[in-house]
């Protein structure tokens, strides 16, 4: 893993990408000014990391394939005090991330979501509202905590999203980080965001097998018991 053009920020956004060339100029224009954009590139073969380095974002090559993967590079990159999470695909406004944090900030959670109200019909296709909607059912029986959506734009403090020592390495790690946070007693609230049509294709639940195989991930997230305390590194090296 490399990391580039890294600087001091108070929040970073992580923003795992693959091959998202014509979605990364929306996105990063809409990063608040001050905070670091953390593009994880996960293997893209369209220019996507050149393009996040002329445009300003910090770079990060995570060559093993996975959303879990590509975030947990990027957390590790991070030297922020709250790190924040976002798809780079244009469907999220990281411009709203700030209603997010301020919610950290003052103390009021300690993990918030962005729960996505979709904009138009074409925004979430069925098959992956159905998935969604049976995991939060499921993460409510495993968790007693209720959520409507298990959304990808999130943020919390760096240092306690360590402490969860998340392993899933797949599509797993959305959910695998609300039910350890939960497991450690953890304050958990949404926010609405609008939730637009994707630019470009999507790689996990734009199809029918896609949703399944994150579905599959998820669940068997929620019967992992809560990890033993263990060392675990806190910084990214070249």
């Amino acid at each position: 893993m490399r990391v580039t053009n890294s600087t001091a920020a108070d929040v970073d956004v992580v923003l795992p990408c693959l091959d998202e060339a014509a979605a990364l100029p929306w996105v990063l224009e809409r990063i608040p000014e001050g905070w670091r954009a953390v593009v994880v590139d996960n293997g893209s073969t369209d220019g996507s990391a050149e393009i996040a380095r002329e445009l300003g974002a910090t770079v990060v090559h995570e060559p093993r394939r996975g959303f879990g993967s590509a975030c947990n590079a990027g957390l590790l990159a991070s030297d922020a005090g709250i790190v924040c999470f976002c798809d780079c695909d244009a469907s999220l406004d990281p411009g709203l991330l700030p209603g997010l944090v301020r919610r950290v900030e003052e103390g009021s959670a300690d993990l918030v979501l962005g729960r996505r109200r979709p904009q138009s019909w074409d925004a979430w296709p069925l098959h992956a509202r159905v998935g969604n909607l049976a995991l939060a059912r499921m993460l409510r029986r495993r968790t007693g905590v209720t959520l409507r959506d298990l959304g990808p734009m999130r943020a919390a403090r760096r240092d306690a999203l360590l402490d969860l020592d998340l392993t899933d390495r797949r599509s797993g790690y959305p959910l695998q980080m609300v039910v350890r946070a939960a497991d450690a007693g953890w304050h958990i609230e949404e926010r609405d965001v609008p939730y637009l049509p994707r630019t470009g294709t999507s790689k996990v639940t734009g199809t029918w097998r896609g949703t399944w195989h994150a579905v599959h991930d998820m669940r068997a997230a929620l019967h992992q018991p809560p990890p033993s305390p263990a060392p675990r590194e806190r910084t990214a090296t070249e």
